[in-house]
């Protein structure tokens, strides 16, 4: 445990610094290649887990502080035990002999006390101190204070239930590979293998428990693929039909590209800025024996690529703020600006203005985030009806939404979706 907590404490620091937890968690465990699959795990667990709560593990460990403690790594240790002694099923007495030590293993020795007391301070004071940890709604709530006034703007009715939904676990959803087999004949698959699952879309298995791929039959066949529930509402309502031809404008890693191609034999330009990016939808494709002609370019910059001929359907999944899909990306609350919600949807209406460009006559362009903010969402596409007398929304099939707006819950993450038609 003294490895996971040293790495999990380094990674969160990291992340406090402005690092994506991702690519923090990777370079920490390229560099340590001797650590058991558990130890990695356990790494994972206590990064994401921290972050998940940060918000109440701060106001906890600012209580408990006389003064605060300037050192990151050591701060970023505490809140890691202070998780584990909160919300994992391990000894408290061996969380905190294990931290006391991890201190040392930092090159932190003078830290070794301040960490012990700290976290004896919390098993006996724990009651009191996650009620006045609550009084604040960042304590409570565990997001920054401008997230939570947000929401509570833009979903007066449902905005704490929006909140704490962020904080759960997310769903693990295949998509099956209806070229390759049947929903039904994949959950008898998995049953099989011990894997128990529901069916809650056409080709979506919804499992009980999250399970490492390598376990999933037929994987590496591409007899299924992980796409969230949600996700996978965009591939039917872009409704497309053999011949066409498509373009995925944002396409990485690829998951809604294969489910294009799984749908319809059609004509599919993947497109992508990050050379790195397209490299995972080619090994998508690969692996479930598709084929799209993947293509490095700006989708704001159509003229840096497009051969002139007019695409009849468009997936334009924008770079969003990601707020809809918190619950797997954690480290989002914390590295999010304000700010850099008009950032995002500037660069959204210019991607927006640049691919209209590029549909025919009677196409169909459908407009994606993974965000639950209004700005990047209904706002954005009000915004362009005016500026794009051509444009026509059309009303969507989507169950459970509200003006296209999915929203956070045990089945599917945030998404909203435009269906937009060239008049």
């Amino acid at each position: 445990m003294i490895e996971s907590q040293c790495l999990a404490s380094t990674a969160v620091s990291q992340v406090l610094a402005g690092r994506n937890l991702n690519q923090a968690l990777q370079g920490l465990l390229s560099r340590h290649s001797s650590l058991t699959s558990q130890q990695r795990a356990a790494a994972q667990d206590m990064s994401y887990g921290t972050l998940r709560f940060y918000g109440q593990l701060r106001a906890i460990l600012d209580l408990l502080l006389q003064k605060p403690v300037q050192d990151a790594a050591v701060r970023a240790l505490l809140l890691v035990a202070l998780y584990q002694l909160q919300y994992s099923r391990s000894a408290a007495h061996a969380v905190v002999d294990h931290a006391v030590r991890a201190a040392e293993a930092l090159k932190k020795p003078w830290a070794k006390g301040l960490v012990n007391a700290v976290l004896r301070n919390f098993l006996r004071q724990r009651i009191s101190l996650l009620e006045q940890a609550a009084a604040s709604e960042e304590g409570r709530y565990s997001h920054p204070q401008w997230w939570i006034d947000k929401l509570r703007r833009q979903y007066p009715d449902d905005w704490a239930t929006l909140l704490e939904t962020n904080n759960q676990h997310p769903p693990m959803t295949l998509r099956v590979n209806r070229r390759a087999t049947s929903t039904a004949a994949y959950l008898d698959l998995l049953h099989q293998q011990g894997i128990e699952g529901q069916q809650v879309g056409e080709n979506a298995i919804l499992l009980e428990q999250p399970v490492s791929v390598d376990k999933l039959p037929g994987f590496g066949d591409g007899m299924a693929s992980v796409q969230d529930a949600g996700a996978q509402f965009a591939a039917r309502l872009l409704d497309v039909a053999d011949g066409m031809r498509v373009l995925d404008a944002c396409a990485a890693p690829g998951g809604k590209a294969a489910h294009l191609l799984e749908l319809a034999g059609i004509e599919l330009t993947a497109l992508d800025s990050d050379p790195e990016r397209l490299k995972k939808i080619e090994q998508t494709l690969q692996r479930l024996k598709l084929e799209a002609h993947c293509l490095v370019g700006n989708a704001a910059r159509p003229e840096e690529w497009w051969d002139g001929k007019p695409f009849q359907r468009i997936l334009a999944d924008v770079p969003c703020s990601a707020s809809g899909v918190v619950r797997r990306h954690p480290d989002i609350k914390w590295l999010r600006r304000e700010a850099d919600i008009a950032a995002f949807a500037a660069q959204q209406a210019e991607i927006l203005d640049a691919l209209w460009r590029v549909l025919g006559r009677d196409g169909k362009l459908l407009y994606a985030t993974c965000s639950v903010f209004a700005e990047e969402n209904q706002q954005q596409i009000a915004q362009f009806l005016e500026r794009h007398k051509d444009a026509q929304c059309l009303p969507l099939s989507l169950p459970a939404a509200k003006d296209g707006q999915l929203t956070p819950n045990p089945q599917h993450d945030g998404f909203y979706y435009a269906l937009l038609l060239k008049a």
